[in-house]
């Protein structure tokens, strides 16, 4: 890949086109890093507050990193034609092998929110020989019944659209106390975001159907992601219940559970240290950055193991542990069990 196709291009894939940012170039056999941002949001609004975080940059330096943005929900994105069908759920996975091919990409390391966690875990589902690891953030595996439909619907018909995406991104202490982030946000969405194609994106999410995967021995033949994951949560998202539902049917010795303490439902955002540091030890987990040095946030702290472990699988692996809400701390070997972590 040529250092000069750091930037912006759009992408022909077989559901058509996608806007895609690219940063860095690749550091010889690594993974790419790629994103994908939720409903209601794009790639600058999701992740520049994480990515452009001073200790990110220590992590970026070793990867490229590869933005996909949904179809028309990038920045200045012209309206979609009337009539045009928006991708499924499952379409908009199937467009990232095209993403991947174009770029030559040996492999990826997803990291993905809400919708785009649901499209990432999706693909790494379909396509598994193309994931390395995935890092979720309020992923909710499960489609939506009628009932939650319907108040989706009489949301849509009382409230603006922006206000409607925001209480699915926010929690409900951060809508009521109407924070500087909501109020941010709810500005950026009504300004930067085609309203038409918005709409069209928010209502293919809320007709997902179930991610098809299940624990390794709870059902026959059950099928599940191959890769290292770390679940992402705040304590107070409203996606909170669906992480746990997806951690449940994951493979428990391949998965690392992150509840972050006082946080609302976009950590990345509120909390880019604490996701910075865990992300740190997750790729070092995978056998990257391993001479890396700890950050200033792991520096500063002493940390203590805190969390509750699975009992369900045994394997030595890195682990994240902290001992209050303002850290996540050092990494320890020789961990059995998948781990959830409160920081």
């Amino acid at each position: 890949m040529p250092e000069c196709w750091d930037g912006e291009h759009d992408i022909e894939t077989p559901y058509g086109m996608l806007h895609v940012v690219i940063r860095g170039a690749p550091k010889g056999n690594r993974p790419a890093i790629l994103t994908y941002h939720d409903v209601g949001m794009n790639h600058k609004l999701c992740f520049n507050t994480f990515f452009n975080f001073e200790d990110m940059q220590e992590i970026t330096k070793h990867f490229v990193v590869c933005h996909v943005d949904a179809p028309g929900q990038q920045t200045n994105a012209s309206q979609f034609p009337a009539g045009y069908q928006f991708p499924t759920m499952d379409q908009l996975a199937a467009m990232l092998p095209s993403v991947v091919q174009h770029f030559g990409f040996k492999s990826i390391v997803g990291i993905g929110v809400g919708a785009g966690a649901y499209v990432l875990a999706k693909f790494a589902l379909i396509f598994p020989d193309m994931v390395e690891g995935m890092v979720l953030l309020n992923i909710d595996p499960c489609g939506k019944g009628w009932i939650d439909w319907a108040a989706t619907k009489l949301s849509g018909l009382t409230s603006s659209l922006p206000d409607t995406v925001l209480s699915h991104l926010c929690s409900q202490e951060e809508l009521m106390n109407n924070t500087e982030l909501v109020q941010s946000l709810r500005q950026q969405i009504g300004a930067n975001i085609n309203q038409s194609n918005l709409q069209l994106f928010w209502n293919m999410y809320n007709s997902r159907r179930d991610l098809e995967m299940n624990r390794p021995g709870s059902v026959a033949n059950a099928k599940t992601l191959q890769c290292p994951v770390m679940l992402v949560v705040g304590d107070n998202a409203p996606a909170e219940e669906g992480v746990v539902e997806c951690n449940s049917k994951l493979d428990p010795t391949q998965t690392t559970f992150l509840k972050m303490a006082d946080c609302g439902g976009l950590p990345q955002i509120t909390q880019p240290g604490k996701l910075t540091e865990a992300f740190k030890y997750f790729l070092q987990g995978m056998g990257y950055m391993a001479s890396a040095s700890m950050t200033r946030l792991a520096r500063s702290r002493t940390a203590s193991l805190t969390s509750a472990s699975s009992v369900d699988g045994q394997r030595p692996r890195i682990c994240t542990q902290t001992n209050s809400s303002d850290s996540v701390g050092q990494v320890t070997q020789n961990m059995s069990h998948t781990m959830e972590v409160s920081c």
